[in-house]
């Protein structure tokens, strides 16, 4: 069996207004804490969850958070040894880091290559500085290109980066210069998320009193296929709704989740997914280091999926892919709902596999709601 890891890093210097990540700074854990301080202990107590993991060789694993290059690479090369130890790693594991531009130099960069990442993700999210003040990003967009530059001079063989659109106060112009900016880098990858306003978020109370504005849903969708005829153009191909990459450099891990692969996430509030069963950790670091010295499980919840939940992601998830669905995979009844889409152009139909087209990415959610329901 194949087992790819997902690794949490919960921890970052400063929160988003946008993000509902389950992250933490080290003074909202304890009272004039440092990263150093709260950190300390936490690679020792995700070595212990290792132990209750299957034995499966590993193909992928990424390290999120959070913020995972805040960490000293010694810390975070501890767990990709011991997975590699007690698992073993396939030929071209994919090894990911996520980073801020911020948080990384070429000695870093180097120290992380040294034990055993090949792959780094950089959130750069915008190249507009409006933009990424309302996203209460810390970065300074001009250290992107520095940080590319300089994680491909010390060896990472694939780069990419995350950029987020529908942001309060962008403009279709501001989001393409985002994106060629972004294709201007030597980077292998893209990913691009329209903006979600999660409740209980400082960008939340923001839009509720009125401060800011989201644009509306015909912008949001020409930002999208703006993107995707940028990225065609520089010779960056579709692969799932929101992501883009040069040939080979396909974000492996995340096509495990899409694909409903086996996955162990290790560390708070991380995800698992084995022949069909899911569970996840408790969400708070102490309450998780907690369980784990005591002896005990961090798993806070699990189900078992039911044949037709099965069915339904299935359905849900390869939608999303470059490779679509197998047409026989579905009713005649799913087939015939799906009659109108591709009269429409929603939808092509290539080698007896369903393929979304760029408009039909628009609206893929409602699409498998109709086949599903």
């Amino acid at each position: 069996m194949a087992l790819s890891f997902y690794v949490h890093i919960p921890y970052c210097i400063k929160r988003c207004g946008y993000c509902d990540f389950n992250t933490y700074t080290p003074n909202e854990l304890q009272d004039g804490a440092t990263l150093e301080i709260v950190s300390n202990d936490y690679i020792d107590a995700v070595l212990k969850e290792l132990d209750a993991a299957p034995r499966g060789v590993v193909p992928t694993i990424f390290f999120g958070g959070g913020t995972p290059s805040l960490l000293p690479a010694n810390d975070l090369g501890r767990v990709i040894a011991a997975i590699k130890a007690r698992n073993g790693l396939s030929d071209g594991c994919e090894i990911t880091l996520e980073a801020n531009p911020d948080s990384v130099t070429a000695e870093k960069l180097s120290r992380y290559i040294a034990v055993g990442f090949n792959r780094i993700s950089f959130g750069m999210q915008s190249a507009k500085p409006h933009v990424l003040a309302v996203l209460d990003r810390t970065h300074n967009p001009d250290n992107v290109k520095k940080a590319v530059e300089m994680a491909r001079a010390a060896g990472f063989k694939s780069i990419s980066v995350d950029l987020i659109y529908g942001t309060p106060g962008e403009s279709l112009d501001d989001w393409r210069e985002t994106v060629i900016s972004a294709l201007s880098l030597d980077i292998d990858h893209i990913s691009a998320y329209a903006l979600i306003v999660e409740t209980g978020t400082k960008l939340a109370a923001q839009i509720k009193r009125g401060d800011l504005s989201m644009p509306d849903d015909d912008v949001m969708a020409d930002m999208y296929l703006l993107i995707d005829q940028l990225c065609q153009e520089h010779g960056f191909s579709w692969y799932e709704l929101s992501n883009w990459s040069k040939p080979g450099h396909e974000c492996r891990h995340n096509i495990a989740y899409w694909q409903n692969k086996n996955w162990w996430g290790l560390g708070p509030g991380a995800h698992s997914h084995i022949d069909g069963k899911r569970f996840w950790n408790v969400k708070h670091p102490t309450a998780y280091k907690e369980k784990l010295f005591a002896g005990q499980s961090p798993v806070h919840e699990s189900e078992t999926l039911t044949l037709e939940q099965i069915s339904v992601e299935a359905i849900m998830l390869g939608i999303r892919m470059r490779e679509g669905l197998d047409i026989t995979a579905l009713s005649k009844a799913q087939i015939e709902l799906l009659a109108g889409y591709r009269e429409n152009a929603h939808v092509d139909l290539v080698d007896n596999r369903l393929i979304l087209s760029p408009t039909g990415r628009l609206i893929a959610d409602q699409i498998v709601r109709e086949i599903t329901i």
